[in-house]
């Protein structure tokens, strides 16, 4: 308890430094997948000296398809913008969360009921959690906060069987570029935000599994300009060597990740099949069969470039 308690005092004497006011801020997930198109996240942010609220009232019911947030996750993602933007060392626990109103409507998509599906809600609408939550904060605190990073995780898992006659599955996700900020250049191909996932060597991948790492490289330009640049995504292929079953859930791929103070938004992501010499452009989410032979190209978005080049 005297931790916790400690925490909240320490975080009430980060809250008063940032400017009395109410900030806003909306950004929009590209669809669910089953044909809701650019759903709508929105913040209202009113500070009060030691006291603060954050109000996700407007954003869009929960949807069909599996991208609706529960409670847990959108608390989660709250309590990490908080921790992240204090900028010192400070315990992690309740008590950065003591001092804020948290309103989440019910029967939302970042405050889910069942049935609707939530899996795609804590690695995806997480990230857009994010992304309004620091929009609405570099109204307040334009000195600290980062345009948007890539926004998603590129969920990529598949299986089959392999040429032996075993099951075979694997899921990864890839990084992508980070948002400049004041004073600083995003970051090149990392994971950011709410992820902890690590990179598979491509020896280990084409070692266990039939298929091949054709292309693993960044994808030079996707950052938004600016007078400090956004960080680049990444190019990933994978060539198929027998019949595979792809799912793919991404984001970003419609909308892209913004700038701030005149910096230019950084590149939307893209996936696409190649059969052959025909490269089909793929949805952000979408389930497939890839024949023996297919390559899957994955282009993960830019980071947002900060402030206007000169």
């Amino acid at each position: 308890k005297n931790l916790i308690d400690y925490t909240e005092r320490l975080f009430k004497a980060f809250l008063v430094r940032i400017p009395s006011g109410t900030y806003t801020f909306e950004d929009y997930m590209d669809d669910d997948g089953f044909g809701c198109e650019k759903i709508p996240i929105r913040v209202k942010i009113k500070v009060e000296r030691e006291r603060i609220t954050i109000d996700f009232s407007g954003s869009s019911p929960q949807v069909k398809g599996g991208i609706n947030a529960n409670f847990a996750v959108t608390y989660s993602a709250v309590l990490y913008v908080m921790k992240s933007i204090i900028g010192e060392e400070i315990p992690v626990n309740s008590g950065i969360m003591r001092p804020i109103k948290l309103v989440l409507p019910e029967k939302s998509v970042v405050n889910a009921e069942k049935p609707y599906a939530v899996a795609g809600g804590n690695v995806e609408t997480s990230q857009r959690i994010v992304d309004v939550l620091l929009g609405a904060f570099s109204k307040a605190l334009p000195e600290k906060i980062p345009s948007a990073s890539q926004g998603t995780m590129n969920n990529i898992s598949f299986g089959g069987v392999d040429l032996k006659g075993e099951n075979f599955a694997y899921y990864e996700t890839i990084g992508g570029g980070t948002g400049a900020g004041p004073g600083w250049d995003g970051v090149s191909g990392v994971h950011s935000h709410m992820t902890n996932s690590l990179n598979t060597p491509i020896e280990a991948l084409e070692n266990y599994l039939p298929i091949r790492i054709n292309r693993y490289l960044l994808r030079k330009g996707s950052g938004g300009k600016g007078k400090f640049q956004g960080g680049d995504g990444i190019i990933r292929e994978y060539k198929f060597l027998v019949e595979t079953e792809i799912s793919i859930l991404s984001e970003r791929r419609k909308i892209s990740p913004y700038g701030i103070k005149g910096g230019k938004k950084g590149k939307a992501g893209r996936n696409y099949l190649i059969k052959g010499k025909k490269r089909i452009l793929l949805p952000s989410k979408v389930n497939l069969v890839a024949s023996a032979g297919d390559i899957l190209r994955i282009e993960t978005p830019g980071g947002g470039g900060y402030g206007k080049k000169k």
